[in-house]
């Protein structure tokens, strides 16, 4: 299943500190060896001031208790560095976390920040917290960051500093800040001026890979994907230079039964992007949707449940009492198999039980039952013979006003989209 790891893809794309929660999750997958992975964390703490983990680590692999020289160096340096840099910060941080001291701020910024220039480093404040981060204390850099981009005026500096403070909102968890943190950035990156269009291109590729940990984690992160991923200067981001994002999509869409007049859409991209990209999950969609190929499906969709299983977005364990479970997966497969059940009953009337099990990958039994609450559920207008082990469809007439409806349907949002990205350019070309 490495064949279908997209590790190396996203950490392209990532901060090195987000690769972590990656990498952690390989590692208890094993899809890959022990020291492979622990090799690939050292080769990522060199770049960060993460260095008593990288020992740590190093002893863990060599099997030993004696680390390198180097690493006893650069531990003196990162330690005497950041004593420095927290002299630097310390009074500024000291009145900010003073009451009575802030209470001299006015609504003024461009006051106060010549009254704060005057009395101290602001520039020392963000060297601090960009410090405090690479030393993996994620709490206090995004405290500092937070404080940093209330003060500063620097428009890029600002700018680096939200995206700093997206990345430790992500590690910390803390999934609504960092859902509110990732629409500030969205915002300016969709409104403000780049060099080229190409920066402002891979500014939305970062964008979107930041943002799975968080729409794969937030509780209304499937709509969020969704929403995000179908805008089209970031769908054309997708077919440009980020393919292998279509699998998340592609599975937002699947299992967001209330986001289901997507699908046309989903599938419609997914053939333009055929020969760029494909895995189990996107062939599942076009066997079943474009070449109506059941046995093809069937087979894609056993493979699909061990991409969940092994992907660090789409394979979040729950603990459950005593067990641990994947939610994604069983939600992807009851979906999927409704998706071969729904084609499938389209264009057959009457259908054997027992040949539907085996496409759906199910015993007799568990396929029957499976039917009958459909029916029950008002899902599936049908009968069931048990004499004959047979599925009767009851035909219905497709009411035009309903096909008009269903087609009207994302309409609204695709032509606000398509203002919006009509009257920004211009208002900008006016200012």
């Amino acid at each position: 299943m490495a064949d279908h790891d997209l590790t190396a893809l996203m950490a392209a794309q990532l901060d090195r500190h987000l690769v972590f929660p990656l990498l952690e999750f390989l590692q208890e997958r094993q899809l890959y060896s022990r020291p492979e992975i622990l090799e690939a964390k050292i080769r990522l703490l060199s770049g960060t001031n993460m260095v008593d983990y990288a020992m740590d680590i190093h002893k863990s692999l060599h099997g030993t208790d004696d680390v390198p020289e180097d690493m006893v160096k650069r531990r003196s340096e990162v330690v005497s560095r950041l004593r420095s840099l927290d002299e630097a910060a310390a009074p500024l941080v000291a009145f900010l976390q003073n009451p009575q001291l802030v209470q001299e701020l006015r609504p003024d910024k461009q006051y106060n920040i010549h009254m704060l220039q005057e009395r101290y480093q602001i520039e020392a404040l963000y060297q601090y917290a960009k410090f405090q981060f690479e030393c993996g204390n994620y709490s206090w850099a995004a405290e500092y960051l937070y404080q940093y981009r209330a003060l500063c005026t620097d428009t890029e500096r600002s700018v680096s500093a939200l995206w700093g403070k997206l990345a430790a909102e992500i590690l910390m968890q803390n999934w609504d800040v960092a859902l509110e943190e990732f629409n500030r950035l969205k915002e300016i990156i969709d409104s403000k001026n780049f060099s080229s269009p190409l920066n402002q291109l891979q500014n939305r590729i970062w964008l979107m890979h930041w943002a799975l940990f968080i729409f794969f984690n937030h509780e209304n992160g499937r709509n969020g994907i969704i929403d995000l991923f179908f805008q089209d200067r970031y769908l054309n981001a997708i077919q440009t230079n980020a393919h292998h994002l279509l699998r998340y999509l592609a599975t937002a869409v699947v299992v967001n039964k209330r986001r289901r007049n997507m699908l046309k859409e989903l599938i419609k991209v997914i053939q333009q992007e055929q020969h760029s990209y494909k895995d189990p999950i996107t062939e599942f969609l076009q066997c079943l949707y474009v070449n109506y190929d059941f046995d093809g499906a069937q087979q894609k969709l056993v493979e699909c449940e061990q991409v969940i299983l092994n992907d660090p977005f789409l394979g979040k364990r729950v603990e459950e009492g005593n067990f641990v479970t994947v939610p994604l997966r069983a939600e992807f497969l009851e979906n999927a198999r409704l998706f071969i059940f729904e084609t499938y009953c389209r264009i057959h009337r009457c259908i054997d039980i027992s040949m539907l099990a085996q496409r759906l990958n199910m015993s007799y039994d568990e396929a029957e039952l499976w039917i009958m609450n459909l029916v029950r559920s008002s899902k599936l207008d049908a009968r069931i013979d048990s004499v004959s082990g047979t599925l009767i469809m009851t035909t219905n007439h497709i009411n035009v006003h309903e096909q008009i409806i269903e087609s009207m349907k994302g309409l609204n949002m695709r032509t606000y989209m398509l203002a919006k990205n009509i009257v920004e350019p211009a208002q900008q070309a006016a200012r």
